[in-house]
């Protein structure tokens, strides 16, 4: 299962995106409201969570979880107690974490980063504590992705495809949604 959290401020399409993506890809993604059931977006659209993070009391079905970013969608994840426990236990499990735009610092400020090779939006990259900060839009290093921002979101959703379904099923999502 994928875990998507949503928090007030979310950047729509740096989460709508990547969901797409995976579950063309099959995969279970469950959407989070970190704010309650309906979260509304950066750009105000509202979007219906499938669950509330009151919901989500068990984290051992994690496959992987996604962190949009967005203002204040970012800081509203990162006050959010469910998103930190989901993080510890990404990082104590080794399961892979997704972070695009702003929320890499959530990441950054866990101390996460460390001398990982990473990315996020421009402005941002003080807060990667410890980073290799990269200057390409997409970057996978271990099983932390980070991503630039909304103008990369289809990438970082086929990145996270190739992190959790192989190369090859990536590259014929890729190819199916006329990507090259």
């Amino acid at each position: 299962m994928v875990y998507v959290f949503l928090a007030d401020g979310f950047e729509e399409t740096e989460a709508i995106a990547p969901i797409d993506m995976l579950r063309r890809a099959g995969k279970e993604v469950v959407t989070v409201g970190v704010t309650g059931k309906i979260v509304n977006g950066s750009h105000s659209i509202p979007v219906t969570a499938d669950i509330t993070e009151n919901e989500l009391t068990d984290f051992s079905t994690a496959e992987m979880i996604v962190l949009p970013g967005g203002m204040p969608g970012t800081l509203n994840e990162e006050a959010s107690s469910v998103v930190q426990a989901a993080i510890d236990y990404c990082v104590s499990n080794d399961i892979p974490i997704g972070a695009i735009c702003a929320a890499p610092s959530i990441l950054g400020h866990k101390g996460i980063l460390k001398g990982r090779k990473a990315v996020c939006y421009s402005g941002f990259e003080k807060e990667l504590t410890g980073a290799d900060v990269e200057n390409v839009g997409v970057v996978t290093d271990g099983n932390i992705t980070t991503a630039r921002g909304a103008g990369v979101a289809i990438e970082f959703g086929l990145e996270l495809v190739s992190v959790l379904c192989g190369k090859n099923a990536s590259d014929k999502l890729r190819a199916s949604i006329m990507m090259d």
